[in-house]
């Protein structure tokens, strides 16, 4: 191609090549922007009600249709589980790994393997906390400075250096046979270098933090178990959320459960078992695994059980009103002292004349059905009944039913049975069934994602923040007179303000100790 082509066709246009990509994903202000973005994201998923947290349903209810429509289809419901939010966090562990690999090798070459010992005199003076201050000599100034340093924290390393002055021609040029060697010392210290990796830490537990997350995304999963005292199952309520339904459907695990006693923890024991008066939900359950045996949990409110990769912690109760534990009173139909008998839910005791007494079951609010079965009103403590099971020494087996109500004495459900008149005297409080939560997690995903990788960051960010790499130097050199300079220079990379604090004083001791040798 002519000139003349060249100056038609214009400069050819740069073009996009791999390095200038790389430039771009590993940039500092793309990390910031996407952060921002992420932060956004994350502030919705505060502001509006997630579809797999209790209340959904009733609030969704009152959304307007345009809100439900709108932030339906942006999946603002369920936005942590969004593509674009996964996306996201891809984009940005990219961009994090990126700038890793572009920054730590300078990193680690300029503070670790080759730090900066002995810098020139101008470049030191160029510093925004710098002094020149001139000594008696050289080998007290060196006393002082490395006396000073220790002192404060810096431990001390001396670099010798010697720079060759020339003397100059008539011409301006350098007379190579006339020389002179001016040898300086100088003393580094340093505080603080592992803050320069810092930026690095919060690196890794950033990645910490999304790895576990997707992880546990795409492994785990969320389901309930309702624990009903005496039933045993090996299959769980599997929970797929859509929007204001929730979906389920039951999985096969590879263990069984039985629920072995449930029991809550009431404010006032004469109150309701409401959320309100309940200090802890407590369930008992026994695991037998065909693998590993028998396991015996005990799931608390603030105490969750893991177990190969479940972890159980409870989600709520079913507030029909039943009993842990019961109190009978016996009261022999022909007179006599009365008797007390404690049984247990699910429980069966003998007692000292032989009969057999079954705790069958607990009716709060007591009424017999329609098919003329022993049922409830409700689930409040309002007319509370025990129904027996009891076997006399000689075989007969009647139903009894005993009452918390005192009931006349002509009343036909008062009436003795088997020789007694039986009364409900006390009963712990308890509901009928707890339901637990289930989070299927076979990595420990989320334990690394939240604990490792939340906590670590926050730890790591407060060691960038609060902490810092503090340097400085003293460049010691003898003057033709004999006497000596002394260059101090600092430099922190961060807290300048508090930095020059702390230079200034060092800068004062010593300028006092040379002032008293003097």
């Amino acid at each position: 191609m002519s000139a003349a082509e060249d100056t038609i066709a214009g400069p050819k246009r740069k073009s996009i090549g791999l390095e200038t990509v790389l430039d771009f994903l590993s940039s500092v202000r793309l990390g910031v922007s996407l952060l921002c973005i992420l932060v956004v994201l994350s502030m919705i998923g505060m502001l509006i009600v997630q579809q797999n947290v209790n209340g959904f349903d009733a609030w969704f209810v009152g959304l307007t249709p345009a809100e439900k429509t709108v932030f339906g289809a942006l999946g603002f419901f369920d936005i942590y589980h969004s593509w674009y939010f996964n996306l996201l966090l891809l984009f940005l562990s990219l961009n994090i790994i990126l700038a890793s690999i572009d920054r730590f090798p300078s990193v680690w070459k300029g503070y670790f393997k080759e730090p900066l010992v002995a810098p020139t005199r101008g470049w030191l003076l160029s510093q925004n906390d710098n002094l020149s201050i001139t000594a008696a000599n050289t080998s007290e100034a060196l006393s002082i400075v490395n006396e000073e340093f220790a002192k404060a924290g810096y431990k001390p390393s001396t670099t010798e250096s010697v720079k060759t002055e020339y003397a100059i021609r008539p011409d301006g040029t350098k007379d190579f046979e006339n020389t002179v060697e001016r040898k300086a010392t100088v003393v580094f210290g340093e505080r603080g270098r592992s803050n320069r990796l810092g930026a690095y830490i919060v690196h890794v537990f950033l990645l910490t933090l999304f790895l576990g997350h997707f992880v546990a995304l795409r492994t785990g999963f969320d389901a309930d178990v309702r624990m009903v005292p005496g039933v045993k199952s090996d299959q769980i309520q599997l929970i797929e959320f859509n929007l204001d339904k929730k979906e389920r459907f039951n999985v096969q695990l590879p263990f069984s459960i039985e629920c072995t006693d449930i029991q809550q923890t009431l404010i006032k024991a004469d109150g309701e078992i409401d959320v309100s008066n309940t200090l802890d939900w407590r369930t008992q359950m026994r695991i037998e695994d065909p693998d590993y045996g028998t396991f015996l949990a005990d799931v608390s409110l603030n105490s969750p059980v893991n177990y190969r990769g479940y972890r159980f912690f409870q989600a709520q109760t079913i507030p029909i009103g039943s009993a842990r534990t019961i109190k009978l009173e016996l009261t022999p139909a022909n007179g006599g002292a009365a008797k007390l008998v404690d049984i247990p839910r699910n429980g069966t005791v003998t007692t000292d004349d032989g009969f057999v007494v079954s705790f069958v079951e607990f009716q709060p609010d007591f009424t017999f059905g329609p098919d003329g079965k022993p049922s409830t009103r409700s689930g409040d403590y309002k007319n509370a009944v025990a129904v027996l099971g009891v076997t006399s020494p000689t075989g007969e087996r009647q139903t009894v039913y005993a009452f918390a109500n005192k009931l006349a004495d002509n009343a036909p459900v008062a009436a003795p049975k088997l020789g007694y008149r039986w009364r409900l005297a006390e009963f712990e409080k308890s509901p009928f069934a707890h339901v637990l939560s289930i989070k299927y997690d076979p990595f420990g995903a989320s334990f690394v994602a939240w604990y490792i990788g939340g906590f670590g960051l926050m730890f790591a960010l407060a060691f960038v923040f609060f902490f810092s790499h503090k340097r400085i130097w003293a460049r010691v050199e003898e003057k033709a007179d004999g006497t000596a300079e002394i260059v101090l220079a600092g430099h922190a990379n961060r807290n300048p303000f508090g930095f020059t604090d702390t230079f200034k004083a060092l800068a004062a001791s010593i300028e006092g100790k040379l002032s008293r040798g003097k």
